[in-house]
């Protein structure tokens, strides 16, 4: 599936997708398995009650986890595709040394996603077919993130609602 996204789209989505709070989230569930309400700020020490409350109110709403009886938070199917999302880009991440050889899962992949963004929003802007080199400063051309691009613009193009421009408050 194949899907043509505007630079403000792609900005739009990452911004929401790159959030350190969601990505603490839905990998926790991935790993872990669903999550009781009242353990969420005891599963994620490290979240503030703000951050906590932030990332699963903009999971509801992205149906990327829903609250299962008995079980607690868990993954939506859409959910669990974005953590794949997110596991290739940490491991394309790691692989590569990008940004750096020692780096928390995390900002491993909001750097991917980032990159990503910049790669994709160059070929929008320029209508071309072949991303620019520049903005995967560091890296080795030839080592593109293709499988980790084609994951991202798959899921995106399955859920276009992320790129529409919304009230979504960004977390660090």
């Amino acid at each position: 599936m194949t899907a043509s996204f505007t630079t403000a789209e792609i900005r739009t989505a990452v911004e929401v997708l790159a959030s350190r709070p969601l990505i603490r989230l839905v990998t926790e569930i991935d790993d872990n398995g669903a999550i009781p309400p009242k353990r969420l700020a005891a599963t994620l020490p490290d979240l503030s009650t703000h951050h906590l409350r932030t990332a699963t109110e903009t999971a509801r709403n992205h149906d990327l986890v829903r609250t299962a009886p008995g079980a607690g938070i868990e993954l939506t199917h859409r959910g669990q595709e974005l953590a794949d999302v997110y596991d290739a880009a940490a491991r394309w991440s790691r692989r590569h040394t990008s940004p750096a050889e020692v780096y928390e899962f995390t900002h491993r992949v909001r750097h991917v996603l980032g990159l990503l963004a910049l790669q994709i929003s160059s070929e929008s802007a320029q209508d071309s077919a072949r991303p620019s080199a520049a903005s995967w400063a560091g890296t080795d051309p030839k080592a593109d993130p293709a499988h980790v691009r084609a994951l991202l613009l798959q899921w995106l193009a399955e859920n276009p609602q992320l790129t529409c421009l919304s009230t979504y408050e960004p977390v660090a």
